[in-house]
């Protein structure tokens, strides 16, 4: 079956899209694990040293595996929630194309975001936001909530971005979409505490 493909770029008026607003992760000691396991994979490697068993550093390994599996899924979920505020926002327009639809916003996302948010996102740190966010929209794509990690194979835990990778492909294969152009889609990006503050202090102007 032919796969989808975009469709022409945008060349309407800029559209001020709704916020990306990004949520802290919260999960218990999954910060710790994370870091655990990437020391123990660079152990496995040969490239740190450690008198730990090598089949406790696979298990740190596979535990800091399913807690970046988490991160990512509910980081999936905030994208996600704009996904639709953006389709939501087009379908109001007097010209609404039926053909912007998620995979266009993802895709903007991804690919191409406006300046001022891939600038925010390099000064937060995020050095392969496409990696990142392709990600995220993959894994959500296959999990609404977090899966028990047991209930994961091996192999999905020690490869999971490449399952991750290949569902954001099916993702943005699951219908045609209009491409669109960051130039004229603006919008900003916020972590959740920092858009409390903004809306806080905008009431206070009132």
């Amino acid at each position: 079956m032919r796969s989808p493909v975009p469709l022409p770029e945008q060349t309407s008026a800029i559209w001020s899209l709704p916020p990306l607003i990004l949520h802290p992760f919260s999960g218990g000691g999954s910060t710790d694990e994370l870091l655990d396991g990437s020391q123990a994979a660079l152990a496995l490697q040969g490239l740190a040293r450690s008198e730990t068993a090598e089949a406790e550093l696979r298990r740190r390994v596979i535990n800091g595996r399913y807690q970046e599996i988490r991160m990512l899924l509910f980081l999936g979920k905030d994208l996600f929630r704009w996904l639709q505020q953006c389709v939501d926002f087009v379908e109001r327009l007097e010209d609404a194309d039926g053909r912007v639809n998620e995979q266009s916003f993802a895709a903007l996302l991804v690919e191409a975001p406006p300046e001022n948010v891939a600038n925010k996102l390099e000064k937060w740190g995020v050095t392969d936001r496409r990696a990142v966010f392709s990600r995220a929209i993959g894994v959500h794509s296959l999990f609404e909530m977090p899966p028990a990690r047991d209930d994961l194979s091996p192999v999905f835990l020690h490869n999971y971005h490449r399952f991750a990778d290949h569902a954001y492909i099916c993702f943005q294969h699951l219908r045609p979409f209009r491409q669109l152009d960051s130039k004229t889609c603006a919008f900003e990006i916020y972590a959740s505490e920092e858009y409390a503050r903004l809306l806080s202090d905008q009431w206070e102007r009132g």
